[in-house]
């Protein structure tokens, strides 16, 4: 039994259902996880509008579910914050970076996001507020291109972006610890009910009177998760793959977003250099490792090709 769904292939009654029974176990999840919110009815109404509009659409989605999955699995993690498994470092790595990478200011050794937290100006708070909003769009800009012209290097650009998450998120509870900000506000003490906080953005915000990265950063997963920087993280597997596919001057826009980014995280406070610096390791580390199980597992390639004979 089937019943045609505007254009492209038939919906059957399974998968409707199978459909339907994903978003009452997603619902249900959540509310039992992390609690109600309005997110979480918007996620449901955005997929069921594009699977149900059309064939392309529907297809679209279904490539798209990699970072559906991953942005409810980042969600969960509200429910099991990483500081209740390992120790939260504080004063390790805040003296760490000025140990390495400390700046003379007045007789006073500072750490790099002391120095631009004293020297800010109001051009480089917003040209790093538009950077830092890249971190987003430009990943999943890049990766509907792939889905329109390269649906192979679509899903390997998605299953890296999965394998750099998963190596980021080991760290994060195997290593929690504070962003520079927490040292800024609390000190080397540690209180764990600490809300998520826009540092150095909330002078973007100010200046435009609006509440972006405020309303952004109030619904984080968890504070205590800055080494490494997947921010960082993120644009170099667009740039890495950008280049992998030759793109031209794109890529130029590609390597100036990534900087831009990188620059942002330590000048708004949100991240150490050391941060920045694990979260491109964390980022090479994952395109090595993807590219090495793309190679040898037979069983991954037998996948991708189902899945891409899938949204083909």
């Amino acid at each position: 039994m089937s019943f045609a769904i505007s254009k492209g292939a038939p919906i059957t009654l399974k998968n409707f259902l199978i459909v339907t029974l994903a978003a009452v176990a997603y619902l249900l999840a959540s509310y039992l996880l992390v609690g109600y919110k309005g997110d979480q009815i918007v996620l449901i109404c955005l997929f069921y509008s594009l699977f149900y509009a059309s064939g392309i659409t529907r297809k679209f989605v279904l490539g798209f579910s990699i970072f559906i999955v991953y942005w409810i699995i980042f969600d969960y993690m509200k429910a099991f914050p990483n500081y209740n498994y390992s120790r939260v470092h504080l004063a390790e790595l805040y003296n760490f970076e000025k140990h390495v990478f400390g700046i003379n200011q007045a007789g006073h050794i500072v750490s790099p996001n002391e120095y631009w937290r004293i020297h800010s100006s109001t051009f480089l708070d917003i040209l790093s507020g538009i950077f830092y909003l890249c971190w987003i769009p430009v990943p999943l800009g890049f990766a509907a291109y792939l889905f329109f012209t390269r649906k192979r290097e679509f899903l390997y650009f998605s299953l890296t972006f999965v394998v750099v998450n998963l190596l980021g998120f080991v760290v994060y509870y195997t290593y929690p610890a504070a962003p520079p900000w927490y040292i800024q506000h609390h000190g080397f003490h540690f209180f764990k009910a600490t809300p998520g906080n826009t540092a150095g953005l909330s002078r973007f915000d100010a200046y435009f009177h609006i509440n972006l990265f405020k309303n952004i950063y109030s619904k984080g997963s968890n504070v205590f998760a800055a080494m490494p920087s997947l921010h960082s993280s993120y644009p170099l597997i667009v740039v890495y793959y950008g280049l992998k596919n030759r793109l031209g001057w794109a890529n130029i826009f590609f390597i100036t977003v990534t900087v831009g980014i990188w620059f942002a995280a330590v000048y708004t406070s949100h991240h150490y250099l050391l941060d920045v610096l694990a979260g491109i390791t964390t980022a090479a580390i994952g395109i090595a490792l993807f590219n090495f199980i793309a190679a040898k597992s037979k069983v991954i390639n037998n996948w991708l090709n189902q899945y891409e004979a899938i949204i083909q």
